[in-house]
């Protein structure tokens, strides 16, 4: 996965910014899965997700935090300016990493910790968490794979917050689902994620 420059970056919304009570603010905070990558503009993870809200009648505005590339280690480094230059306070953080970590066999106690650190932030300043969970590739060494997808049930519950427990749900390992890399969603599969997490992101917004 290709990381961005800091310009690429730049959140991005979906939809005009203009503050309204009645439009819940929605951060995908993530890595190139949450960003898109490989998807014409508009076709993203953020702007489908904004979509679908607002077909089941949530007005919600998705701002796409997500950076290609992006391990744990750098997403915890990037928070802090990441929420700060929001223009308003998200009614909900999606939290989607660990795909990179994992692609680059980072030891799941680093990302358990640099994980941790993210949700502790994000409860410091008040902030609504789905955290979205990722899966190990099949023939990673079993003792990796069971150590690394513990990590996101163990703290859903230490933190108490929801879990979407597979973010490629549907999607990974479907033929026709992938872009050529085999590992981003092409546009049916982004419809699939979307589709699927829908009814964990109303849920959590409802919380």
């Amino acid at each position: 996965m290709i990381r961005w420059s800091i310009a690429a970056a730049l959140l991005s919304i979906a939809a005009p910014a203009a503050a309204s009570p009645e439009r819940p603010l929605v951060l995908a905070f993530g890595d190139s899965l949450t960003a898109g990558y490989g998807l014409e503009p508009g076709l993203g993870f953020a702007p489908q997700l904004q979509a679908t809200l607002r077909r089941h009648g949530i007005a919600a505005r998705v701002a796409d935090g997500g950076v290609s590339g992006d391990t744990t280690a750098a997403a915890r480094a990037r928070l802090g300016w990441t929420l700060d230059g929001l223009k308003e306070k998200p009614d909900l953080v999606i939290v989607e990493l660990g795909a990179n970590d994992m692609l680059r066999s980072v030891p799941p106690a680093e990302t358990r910790a640099n994980l941790d650190v993210i949700l502790i932030e994000l409860r410091r300043r008040k902030l609504p968490v789905l955290l979205a969970g990722m899966r190990a590739t099949r023939n990673s060494d079993p003792s990796y794979l069971k150590e690394f997808e513990a990590i996101y049930p163990e703290l859903a519950a230490k933190y108490r917050v929801p879990l979407y427990p597979f973010f490629l749900d549907g999607v990974a390992l479907v033929e026709g689902m992938s872009l050529p890399d085999g590992v981003h969603p092409n546009f049916r599969g982004m419809k699939v994620i979307v589709t699927r997490i829908t009814a964990s992101v109303k849920a959590a917004l409802d919380r």
